[in-house]
C-alpha cells in the first residue's frame, strides 16, 4: 500500500472495530479519506462505534453491506481475525482492491525502527523479555501490536529514539505487503491455525512474509533447531542470526554444554523429567568467531528449556538493534515472564507456586512439566470438556508427585491418573461458587506438597466452564496461593 496520507479523497474500508480498528480509522480520518467502518457485531455490542462516530466517520453494524467495497475504494483494512471468506473481503478479491491488516498501516506511519516478533509458541514472553532488555540498554522500547497496545498507536506515539517491539501473529503478517522489520524473529513453527489459512503452506507462507522486505542491512533471527525456520533461512536476503538448544552455532546464540537432542515421543514412558545438574550457559559467537558468555540457565529469571530458548532469541533481538551485552544479564536475571505463563507467584513454607493458567491444552501443559522435576510437581488441572481422552498427559502423570483435578474435566483426567499408576490424586467437587472451588484445589495441592515442591495450575482445558477467562483463573489461582 502508499503511505496513509496519499489517500486523502480515497474511500477506505475498515472491517471490525476493537481497538485496532478504531486506531486505523482515525489515522485515515485524519489525513483527509473518506472512511467507513463496518463489523459484523450489533450495535449494541460495539460500543467503539461511538467514538468514531464523534469524529464523523460512518460506522455500519450488524451486517455486512453488499457495496461496503465497491470499484471505487482504495484500500481495505481489515481485522487480522476476519477470515478471507468474509463478504466484504471477497469483495476487494473481487474488485482488484488491496487487502492489509493494522501492521501494513503502521510500518508506513512509523519513524521508529521495528523488531517483529512471531512463532507459533512463545511470542508474548520473547516479546516482553525483548523489551525488557531493551529499557535496560536505553533504547526506549514501545511494546506493541497482538500483545496489547495497537501498532498504530506505537507507530503515531514513536520517533526516531524509540524502537517498536511487535508481537505478530500469522493472521496478521497476511496481510503485509510493504512492511519491512529492521530485526525479524520466527521463534517456531507448529500446525496451528489451519482452519483459517486452510494448510500449512499457507500458515507458513504468512509467517515468512516477516522476512519478505528485509535486505542485507536487516537481521533475521532463527530457531536452527526448527526445521521450517532453517528452510526459510536459505530464502531471506538479511543476515540470518541463528540459535539453537542442541548445537553449537559457529555464529549466533547456543547453549553450552547443548541439551541432548529429545527423541520424538511417540508412546510409552515419556522421559523422565529429574532436575538438571548439569551447568548450562548461554553463549553468543559473534561473526569473528568469539565467544561471549552471556548468563546461566538456572540464573534466568523464568524456568524450563523452552525458555532458554525463548531467552536466546530476545538477546540476538537485542544484539542486533545495537544493545550492549553487558546491559542485557540483570533483566534476563530479573525478568519474571508474562502472567499465566510459568508465573512465579509466591513461595509459602517452602513450596513454589507456579500460574500456568494459559496451558489451555495438553501439549501446553506438558511443556509446563518439563520446566521442573516432575517428581517434585503437584499438579493443578482440569477444566471445560472439549471431548478429549487427555491420555497423551499419561505417561507424564506417571511421574508427577501428585495431581488436583477440577471442573468437568476432572473425572476423566483422574482416570487417566490412575491409569498411569499415580496414587496421589485429589478430585475436588464443584460448588456454586468457582472462585471457592478453585481455593479450595490449592489448599488440597498445598497440603500434599512438602518443602522443595512446586504447586502448578497448568490445567490442561478451557476456562470457560467455570471461569470468564484463563485470565480470571489464573488470578483467582494466585490469590488462593498467596493468602493460604
Amino acid at each position: 500500500m502508499d503511505h496513509p496520507s496519499m489517500y486523502r479523497n480515497k474511500h477506505v474500508a475498515v472491517l471490525g472495530l476493537a481497538r485496532s480498528g478504531v486506531s486505523v480509522a482515525k489515522v485515515f480520518h485524519a489525513l483527509g479519506a473518506q472512511v467507513v467502518v463496518n463489523d459484523k457485531k450489533e450495535r449494541d455490542l460495539s460500543p467503539e462505534a461511538e467514538e468514531l462516530e464523534a469524529l464523523g466517520i460512518p460506522v455500519i453494524c450488524g451486517y455486512h453491506p453488499d457495496d461496503l467495497v465497491t470499484a471505487e475504494t482504495a484500500l481495505l483494512v481489515k481485522n487480522p481475525g476476519i477470515p478471507y471468506t468474509a463478504s466484504p473481503v471477497q469483495q476487494a478479491e473481487a474488485h482488484g482492491v488491496e487487502i492489509v491488516t493494522e501492521v501494513e498501516v503502521a510500518y508506513h506511519l512509523s519513524q521508529a525502527p521495528m523488531i517483529g516478533i512471531t512463532g507459533s509458541n512463545g511470542k508474548t514472553t520473547t516479546t516482553t523479555w525483548i523489551g525488557d532488555l531493551l529499557e535496560a540498554s536505553g533504547h526506549q522500547p514501545i511494546v506493541a501490536g497482538n500483545i496489547g497496545t495497537p501498532l498504530c498507536e506505537a507507530a503515531q506515539q514513536a520517533t526516531q529514539d524509540n524502537t517498536i517491539v511487535a508481537e505478530l501473529s500469522s493472521f496478521q503478517l497476511k496481510g503485509t505487503t510493504g512492511f519491512r522489520p529492521q530485526v525479524a524473529l520466527l521463534l517456531n513453527v507448529v500446525e496451528t491455525h489451519l482452519d483459517y489459512h486452510g494448510g500449512m503452506e499457507d500458515y507458513v507462507a504468512s509467517k515468512s512474509k516477516l522476512f519478505a522486505n528485509q535486505t542485507a542491512e536487516d537481521t533475521a533471527v532463527l530457531n536452527w533447531d526448527d526445521p521450517t525456520c532453517r528452510a526459510i533461512a536459505a530464502q531471506v536476503k538479511s543476515q540470518v542470526l541463528p540459535f539453537s538448544l542442541v548445537e553449537r552455532l559457529e555464529h549466533g546464540l547456543y547453549i553450552e554444554p547443548p541439551y541432548p537432542v529429545e527423541a520424538e515421543f511417540t508412546g510409552g514412558d515419556a522421559p523422565a523429567v529429574s532436575a538438571d545438574d548439569v551447568t548450562r550457559t548461554i553463549v553468543y559467537r559473534d561473526k569473528k568467531g568469539t565467544a561471549i558468555e552471556i548468563v546461566r540457565v538456572d540464573e534466568l529469571g523464568i524456568p524450563g528449556k523452552h525458555n532458554a530458548a525463548n531467552a536466546m532469541a530476545a538477546i540476538a533481538a537485542a544484539i542486533a538493534i545495537g544493545a550492549s551485552i553487558d546491559s542485557l544479564r540483570e533483566p534476563l536475571r530479573t525478568f519474571r515472564g508474562v502472567e499465566h505463563r510459568l508465573e512465579f507467584v509466591c513461595e509459602r513454607n517452602g513450596v513454589t507456586f507456579y500460574n500456568n493458567s494459559k496451558a489451555t491444552n495438553p501439549v501446553a501443559t506438558i511443556t509446563g512439566l518439563k520446566s521442573f522435576p516432575l517428581d517434585k510437581v503437584v499438579l493443578i488441572a482440569g477444566g471445560l470438556d472439549r471431548g478429549s481422552d487427555y491420555m497423551e498427559l499419561k505417561p507424564w502423570f506417571s511421574g508427577l508427585k501428585a495431581l488436583v483435578t477440577l471442573g468437568e474435566t476432572r473425572s476423566k483426567l483422574a482416570r487417566v491418573a490412575e491409569l498411569a499408576g499415580l496414587a496421589a490424586v485429589e478430585t475436588v467437587e464443584p460448588v456454586e461458587d468457582a472462585e471457592a472451588t478453585l481455593q479450595e484445589a490449592v489448599r488440597r495441592a498445598a497440603a500434599l506438597a512438602e518443602s522443595g515442591d512446586i504447586v502448578l495450575l497448568s490445567p490442561a482445558c478451557a476456562s470457560w466452564d467455570m471461569f470468564k477467562s484463563y485470565e480470571q483463573r489464573g488470578r483467582i489461582f494466585k490469590q488462593s496461593a498467596h493468602t493460604l
